[in-house]
This record gives C-alpha cells, structure tokens and sequence, in this order.
C-alpha cells in the first residue's frame, strides 16, 4: 500500500536528486509552533512536482507542492523517528508504528487535503525523511507489521502529543462534540517525572530545546498581551481586561475561553484556537492558570500538545519500565484492541 505525503509548498521547489533518494532543500517544520524552522531533508520514493490546486497565498500564480509517494510501511519507519528519536526504547516505537499506522491508514481513507493524502507536518504526523532513521525504527516496524488498534471493528483513529502533563484529555475538548469510547482521560504518573536519560532517548534534537513543557509558566505585560491577541485574532479588543476559562475538559484543558477587552468580547475555542491567540506561535498547552497583577498577566501551565490519546513522554517512560508496546496501547486507548498478530 503506497501514501501520497505532501511535503513542502513553496514559490519553487529546490531539490537533489540521487541515485535511490532525493533532498528537499529548506522544508518547513513545526509550522506555527514554537519550534518552528526550516532543514534539508532527504527522502525514499518518488517525488512529484506539482501546481498547488489554489492560488499562492500572496496572490498572482500557484506555488509548487512537492509531492512523495511511498510505500505505507516504510513510511512509517521515518515518522516513528521523527516523532520520536529512533534510539528510543524499542516498545515505545513499536506502540508508535502501531498508531500512527492506525492513524495513516485512516487519514487515507477519509483524506482532508486536495492531491495528496497526508502532510508531513504536525498537522498530519512528522515525517521527516531517512537522515533520522537507524534499524531500530525498521526493526520496530517490521515487528508490527500491519498491526492497527480497533475498537468495535473500525480502526482507531490513534491521536498522539508531547506530554499530558498529568492526566490526559477526551476528544471533545479538542475537536469535534463527541464522545470517542477508547480516547478516555487517564492518570498519567509516567510523565509526571520523566528522567534527563529518558528524555535524551526520545527527543529528537529540537524538541530537547524545550525544557519546560510538563510545568511551565508564561508572563505578558499589558500591552504585550493585548498585542498578541490583535494580531493573532485580526480583532481589535483594545485592552485587554480578563481572560475568563469558562469550560475545561478532563484533564484541566480549557475548550471555551471568554477574552474580555475594552473594545471587544469574544468567546473562543476549542484548544488549539486558544493557544495559538494566546501566544506568538504557540503555548504549550491549554491547561492553565490565569492571574493578573500589577498589569502583568502570568499563566501557569501543564502539559504539551492536546492530550488526548498516547502521552508519548509517559509512554516513554512505561517502555523503559519495562512494559510492552501492547500493554502501552492499552492503557491510553481504553477498550481498544490490537488486530491480528504481525505476520
């Protein structure tokens, strides 16, 4: 089964080919997030370059989009290594193929981008070429080969993130408002107090450049808040004058959040959209706290990404415990169960 991975967007594509791969100079990674920034990558597969199927976003005639089609397996060897470092504890990859298999397979078959089937991106699941990659991804997606996580036979749709911070989150406070039985909330201790060993393991290098992302802590001026918000939401609120959680999910997670300006009031939600309103790329997390004194607006904070589904710092963590992938799976995919055994 082959996947089509749009990768890169841009006025021209810039590339090398070589004799069984090609480079992509200057992809975009971590769009909107605070570890945004542009590398070379070197990929597998074939390479097609396309017009982008919408004018360019400044206007005039339509950028290219770099477009790479390869097979669903060794895919996955490069996303299990960019979302996690590949020198990570082998359960950890295994539970991680599995998912991001489940998540792949139904990303493809419900596909919400035109012309290819899945980004490369945090939006989608990181894929980041072969530079990444050593024998433990390969040998972690060979073991489980087309194994996938079902719940009342359908294939899960497996969603992933950072760290919970705690205690993870359920679907409805992320996306749609339903209830989806395996995406549960759960105590997570395993993240809680994650060694420097576990962490070097599993984080890539550029995810190491956040050391604060299980609790962590915000500070606005007045005027600094109040900019963010302007340019962020293309509103004027004016001054900012409360910010006021008016529901969270089950981890603590704010889904609705009421900003109040002298010129504008506004309810937001759900998480993503707080966080990228109340930051400069984005925060961490939308489990926080809000206290304002003297003008200064502090937030205290929990957890990276959205919660809901595999804490990938506390899976981790159970790994280098000593747990297998299958007991991993099962614990934050409550009631969901692995197809039948790799072949």
């Amino acid at each position: 089964m082959n996947i089509r991975v749009g990768i890169l967007t841009a006025p021209k594509i810039e590339f090398e080919q070589k004799e069984h791969s090609f480079v992509l100079k200057d992809v975009r990674i971590g769009i909107g997030f605070h570890w945004d920034r542009k590398e070379d990558q070197e990929f597998a597969g074939t390479l097609e370059i396309k017009p982008t199927p919408n004018p360019s976003p400044k206007g005039g005639e339509p950028w290219e989009m770099a477009i790479n089609t390869i097979d669903l397996e060794d895919y996955l060897c490069s996303v299990i290594s960019s979302e996690m470092n590949a020198n990570s504890p082998m359960e950890l990859l295994k539970a991680h193929a599995v998912i991001s298999r489940s998540w792949a397979i139904r990303a493809m078959q419900k596909p919400n981008h035109e012309g290819f089937d899945v980004c490369a991106d945090d939006h989608c699941q990181r894929y980041e070429g072969l530079r990444r990659m050593n024998e433990r991804a390969v040998e972690a997606v060979r073991a489980t080969r087309g194994q996938v996580l079902m719940y009342n036979n359908e294939i899960c749709d497996c969603r992933y993130y950072k760290c919970c911070g705690g205690r993870t989150e359920v679907w409805r406070t992320c996306w749609e408002d339903i209830d989806v039985p395996y995406i549960q909330s759960v105590n997570c201790d395993f993240c809680k107090s994650p060694s420097p060993k576990v962490l070097r393991l599993v984080l890539n290098d550029y995810d190491q450049e956040t050391k604060d992302f299980r609790d962590w802590k915000v500070t606005y001026t007045q005027a600094e808040l109040s900019e963010i918000i302007r340019t962020k939401s293309g509103i004027d609120f004016g001054e900012i004058t409360d910010l006021i959680p008016l529901h969270r999910g089950a981890s603590g997670r704010i889904d609705s959040l009421k900003i109040v300006g002298t010129k504008h009031t506004e309810i937001i939600g759900k998480e993503l959209k707080i966080r990228y309103w109340l930051s400069k790329s984005c925060l961490y997390s939308s489990w926080f706290e809000v206290s304002h004194e003297n003008g200064v607006w502090i937030l205290h904070g929990h957890g990276w990404g959205h919660g809901a589904g595999l804490c990938q710092i506390g899976a981790a963590v159970m790994a280098s415990e000593g747990y297998k992938y299958e007991e991993i799976l099962a614990y934050y995919y409550v009631g969901s169960r692995l197809s039948a055994p790799a072949k």
